[in-house]
């Protein structure tokens, strides 16, 4: 059973976010570093890039798949986990700490709401199995 922890909010692109005033750091779900399997290769955008929602940030390989990963909200980076990218073996051991992708700072605040909780993301989870 995956983890869904209940102080982040998540997208049917099986992206976690956790929203601190007006940044949000943005990673891949525990479900979804588990269906990818042993994941070897991350690609990342550049500080100061920005993206609205929907519009592909990045891409994650493992050796099942390749996924690209969508951006939940609208807005510009502001930092990047350099470290994951060349440690991307860091998503199936700690999808929800060391393994957060990017943060971005929130140009459209009220795209929160179309976010899913833990309970509605793990309700998501159940009708997909």
């Amino acid at each position: 059973m995956s983890q869904v922890p209940a102080i982040l909010l998540y997208t049917k692109e099986d992206e976690w976010i956790k929203v601190d005033g007006d940044e949000a750091t943005i990673g891949v779900t525990d479900y979804a570093q588990d269906a990818l399997s042993d994941i070897v290769y991350l690609e990342l955008p550049g500080e100061g890039d920005s993206f609205g929602v929907g519009e592909t940030f990045g891409v994650v390989e493992s050796v099942k798949a390749a996924a690209d990963l969508y951006m939940p909200l609208s807005g510009e980076v502001t930092a990047v986990n350099e470290e994951l990218v060349d440690a991307p073996e860091l998503i199936n051991s700690d999808p929800y700490g060391a393994a957060w992708l990017i943060k971005i700072k929130l140009s459209e605040p009220a795209q929160l709401d179309d976010l899913m909780n833990a309970e509605a993301y793990q309700a998501y989870l159940d009708s997909r199995d």
